[in-house]
């Protein structure tokens, strides 16, 4: 007697259970308790649902898991697991109910559907928002999901869940995401929106009006956002002190030279050549998009721009050949000395600020000596003196002849020789 109860204990062993499977056999895991098999036994599909719903009870976490995830359990024991005290349960019944959503309101299946719409929406009130997210990510591309549920995960408190069906959902209208624009206090909700595949005009006018910095930008980053002139304009009008937006704006689609052009008033140098590349415009066009910046560097008051971005935008327009004597000239008469040090800089190959102590020394000679250095003429060199070191009238040191530098190169060279780098 004891040989053949031995041999039956030996095949429910936590190896495995065996392809087919009766249901006394079933019933013998159970009495077995071998947590193993029962949670094996629990992801069968081939087990009857009086068996499923006795193991959605079991007390082990991983046999409950094991039958939320299987796509056989009967209604009523998912009815029991969406309301498991175990996160992980009710996140595989999540994924598991979100995937057996009908795609038709064929009338034999309108029984299921209605089941598995009731958990849908029990799940998308669930207090842990992983629960929501992994409902969220699994109904994003539908098509058949209640649209009044999908309503329910874009207005959700938590991004992590909102974010999926406001970036992907076909069943949110432009109604639904313009008032979601209009009253969502979530922080990247918009953002969402802004990466949809296709972003009407209306949407669009929305985001732009929030002033969202984040939410802007991925709208221009954006090539299926349909954003009219006027739109771009308003953003336009709103970017020279928003940094986040310039990149995405000098590469936005289709852009006309009129826009380019007020673009051109605020961004980076090193920029302009990227809207050049971007939009395939003529030389002579790309010529006067970087004039626009020569322009602005030269005339916007001290202090308008931080100095480190008037370094920065000084010298890529030196390494692209925009730097001469007009521009030193410009910057005189503009009083940009922040501009015209650093272009002095890079002409003489100086430090910029070894070329500001040269001025505050109010050494005319080596003035003189520095604008020599800069290949550039005498008449500017006599400004540089007077007008930007304000040496004193009977210190200065005038032309020779009306044109010439009055020193020799040796005795210039010799002024510089403190400076060299």
């Amino acid at each position: 007697m004891l040989k053949p109860l031995r041999n039956l204990l030996e095949l429910w062993t936590p190896r495995s259970l065996p392809e087919d499977l009766s249901y006394e056999g079933a019933r013998q895991v159970l009495e077995g308790r071998e947590q193993s098999n029962l949670q094996a036994l629990a992801a069968r599909t081939d087990i009857q649902p009086e068996i499923l719903y006795y193991l959605a009870t079991h007390s082990a976490p991983d046999v409950r898991q094991a039958v939320a995830g299987n796509p056989a359990t009967p209604h009523k024991a998912n009815q029991l697991l969406v309301t498991d005290h175990v996160d992980e349960v009710r996140a595989e019944l999540a994924r598991k109910i979100a995937r057996l959503l009908p795609d038709s309101d064929d009338a034999e299946r309108t029984l299921l559907r209605d089941r598995t719409i009731e958990l849908l929406e029990q799940l998308a009130l669930d207090q842990a928002p992983k629960i929501r997210q992994i409902l969220a990510e699994e109904l994003k591309a539908s098509t058949t999901a209640p649209k009044a549920l999908i309503r329910c995960l874009a207005r959700d408190p938590e991004l992590a869940v909102a974010a999926p069906v406001l970036e992907y959902s076909p069943l949110l209208s432009d109604e639904d995401l313009k008032e979601i624009i209009a009253f969502s206090s979530v922080k990247g909700a918009l953002s969402a929106i802004a990466r949809r595949g296709l972003v009407s005009e209306s949407v669009v006018e929305g985001i732009a009006a929030a002033l969202d910095v984040p939410a802007v930008a991925a709208l221009l980053a954006n090539p299926q956002a349909d954003i009219r002139e006027d739109t771009l304009n308003f953003i336009i009008d709103n970017a020279a002190a928003i940094e986040d937006w310039h990149a995405p704006l000098v590469l936005r689609p289709n852009l006309s030279l009129r826009l380019m052009r007020r673009i051109a008033g605020f961004v980076a140098s090193s920029l302009i050549e990227v809207m050049v590349r971007a939009q395939d415009i003529a030389p002579e066009d790309g010529a006067v998009l970087l004039n626009r910046v020569r322009e602005r560097i030269q005339s916007e008051p001290l202090g308008a721009e931080d100095k480190l971005q008037v370094q920065a935008t000084v010298t890529d327009l030196f390494v692209r050949g925009a730097i001469d004597e007009k521009f030193i000239i410009d910057a005189i008469d503009g009083q940009r000395r922040d501009a015209l040090c650093q272009a002095l800089a890079l002409l003489a190959d100086l430090a910029a600020p070894d070329v500001d102590k040269i001025f505050e020394s109010r050494n005319a000679r080596r003035i003189v000596a520095l604008a020599w250095r800069a290949q550039l003429s005498m008449r500017t060199a006599f400004r540089l003196q007077a007008e930007v070191a304000h040496v004193p009238h009977r210190q200065l040191v005038n032309a020779r002849d009306g044109v010439d530098y009055p020193l020799s190169p040796a005795q210039m060279a010799a002024l510089m020789e403190p400076f060299q780098r």
